[in-house]
């Protein structure tokens, strides 16, 4: 009798053994209602009718034996101030798949040793999605304004490098003050103010001042040369052209007088 009821434990235990490592099996198939739910979002993430796959990233292949594509313009910022956050962000993920499609196609034209065709395209998308990120950033700023007062952007400073000269130092938030920092004093604060530094920065400014002054007379003997070439030329579109010069003045020099008989 207890041979019959242990036998019978004994085979009722494997069958559940069975079951449970037949449900462990199974269930790397099954799909349960939340990764449903997760699967059916995915769907609406892509921008095109239908799920391409790697083909994504290439152009449609009507354009792979054309040489030239005709396409629009670049967004406008007035036309991007007008749209919602929404559309915003759609137009955002639009251009960025734009963006890694035309790197790949004329990467794939480089390899061929063949002539990428259109390729002001690039800059378009490049300078549509700069002109979205300025309107975001409008935008940003423009709330954080309203609400606490500030900007709300990254703030900065001018600051001076181990040679001396300037730069704009965005700052960061860090563990140690700066008077706590020694690395940072060592790094910062003790080079430019170096004998060696400031020799550097003495011929550094001369050369820029140098190559200032060489502008101005490049332009200055422009405009003798135009003006003894052309005497009635139009002074106004000439100043204009030349902001930097003052044409009453070079009017009056000998080197602007050309060799003609009155």
């Amino acid at each position: 009798m207890y041979f019959r009821a242990f036998n019978a434990a004994y085979n009722l235990i494997s069958s559940f053994k069975k079951l449970t490592l037949r449900s462990q099996n199974y269930s790397k198939f099954l799909v349960t209602g939340n990764q449903f739910l997760r699967l059916k979002c995915a769907a609406f993430i892509h921008t095109s009718g239908a799920n391409l796959g790697l083909m994504e990233f290439f152009d449609e292949k009507e354009n792979w034996v054309v040489n030239e594509i005709k396409v629009g313009r670049a967004w406008r910022k007035d036309e991007l101030r007008i749209k919602s956050n929404e559309d915003l962000h759609k137009l955002w993920y639009v251009l960025l798949k734009e963006r890694n499609m035309l790197l790949t196609m004329e990467h794939e034209y480089k390899e061929k040793v063949e002539l990428f065709p259109s390729p002001e395209r690039i800059d378009k998308v490049r300078e549509s999605m700069i002109n979205l990120e300025e309107v975001v950033r409008e935008r940003n700023k423009a709330y954080y304004l309203l609400e606490t007062g500030e900007t709300g952007e990254r703030p900065g400073k001018v600051a001076h490098n181990r040679l001396g000269m300037k730069y704009f130092y965005k700052c960061a938030e860090h563990l140690l003050p700066p008077e706590r920092n020694r690395y940072w004093f060592a790094k910062m604060q003790l080079w430019y103010k170096r004998k060696e530094v400031h020799k550097f920065l003495l011929f550094y400014r001369e050369k820029i001042f140098l190559e200032k002054r060489k502008a101005r007379v490049r332009e200055r003997n422009s405009v003798l040369q135009l003006l003894k070439r052309f005497p009635d030329a139009d002074m106004e579109a000439l100043q204009e052209q030349y902001p930097n010069v003052d044409v009453e003045r070079l009017k009056t020099w000998n080197k602007a007088r050309g060799h003609w008989v009155p």
